[in-house]
């Protein structure tokens, strides 16, 4: 066909994360014409999964503000506090965060993720997480944390209690990430997405898309993504809401903000080279026109946040969302939480209880 470049065909032989493009080819696929790039992601998509299914999220902040962290397009950074007048509070109480998660549960969300304002979590704050995930893996949930960066024992914490996913995402390009944030290495990140990795925890790690980088750069974050042994299961691509107050937000609503169809390149060009990984519509779906979040489903997301608030931006109301899905004939995904990687187990005859670690 004119103006596309060839399909890889899924090898059924090894996980299609496998499939490695370079970065010419990730240029190249940028620069196809939007219809042409558009019908290749939709067709990978429809080869890995249900045309019509969406995975649908829920987020929650269970602690709210004075980061530590300098993140340049973030009001939660306590850096940041004197000009965004963001309140910092304390973690949510379990049984807040548990009847959230029923809620989200009751509206048709089949995951359950929950974020922290730390640059990591404290050894005083992992028992707090890890009841957490127990609790809203009891529901029936999938479960998803972003707590900022763990090493191998929080890793394998979070992994005996069950969590589904954890996100950290790479923001942007290497090369971009300096003008981003200046707490936080990149090979950082990549430690803690190691570390997620190797505990048997499914990886979610994205990008805002939209704080002042250059094409070359998202190309750059694709390209990173490949790098790693298996790209991450879930790929929020978020496209940057500036906050007034932030650096980044500032520069940007000044400047001019990024197109609405860049975005949509992006994810259908992340879809592409990680076919079998999810592709989330996160921050920026709230000024999104019906056309626009279609585009965005055509370019290969399947996966979205419901609720009418992300952490402390707006998010497109749960209403909207529904009519929208009638609209487009889109139908919700089932959750498929996995089993915690040790369960307790009661000897009848002395009564005592132990954990017993399952099998993977």
């Amino acid at each position: 066909m004119a103006g596309l470049l060839s399909i890889q065909e899924p090898n059924p032989q090894a996980n299609d994360n496998t499939v490695k493009h370079s970065r010419e080819h990730i240029a190249q696929l940028f620069d196809l014409p939007l219809m042409d790039l558009l019908l290749q992601a939709q067709t990978i998509h429809r080869q890995n999964f249900d045309a019509n299914e969406v995975q649908i999220s829920t987020l929650l902040s269970i602690k709210t503000g004075n980061c530590p962290e300098d993140c340049g397009y973030c009001s939660q950074s306590g850096h940041h506090r004197d000009k965004t007048k963001l309140q910092a509070e304390k973690r949510l109480e379990v049984d807040k965060v548990i009847a959230a998660a029923k809620r989200a549960k009751a509206s048709g969300s089949s995951r359950f993720c929950m974020g922290a304002a730390w640059k990591h979590p404290s050894a005083k704050d992992m028992p707090y997480v890890v009841e957490l995930v127990k609790e809203v893996k009891s529901l029936g949930l999938e479960t998803c944390m972003t707590l900022g960066m763990l090493n191998p024992e929080q890793a394998a914490q979070l992994a005996d209690a069950g969590l589904d996913y954890y996100n950290h995402n790479l923001d942007t390009s290497r090369r971009y990430y300096e003008e981003v944030v200046s707490t936080r290495s990149y090979d950082e990140r990549l430690d803690t997405l190691a570390h997620v990795r190797d505990s048997g925890i499914n990886v979610c790690s994205g990008n805002i898309v939209g704080m002042g980088e250059s094409r070359e750069d998202r190309i750059d974050w694709v390209h990173e993504l490949l790098k790693m042994p298996k790209a991450p299961e879930s790929i929020p691509v978020n496209l940057l809401v500036p906050i007034a107050g932030t650096p980044i937000g500032d520069k940007v609503l000044a400047e001019g903000e990024l197109s609405v169809l860049e975005w949509i390149r992006t994810i259908a060009v992340t879809r592409i080279c990680c076919p079998s990984s999810y592709v989330r519509l996160s921050a920026g779906r709230e000024s999104l026109s019906d056309a626009e979040q279609a585009l965005a489903f055509m370019a290969g997301a399947n996966s979205f946040f419901y609720g009418d608030k992300l952490l402390t931006t707006g998010n497109a109301s749960q209403s909207n969302d529904n009519r929208l899905m009638r609209e487009l004939g889109l139908t919700a995904q089932f959750a498929a939480p996995r089993a915690a990687k040790q369960v307790p187990v009661m000897d009848a005859m002395s009564g005592h209880q132990s954990q017993v670690v399952l099998a993977e």
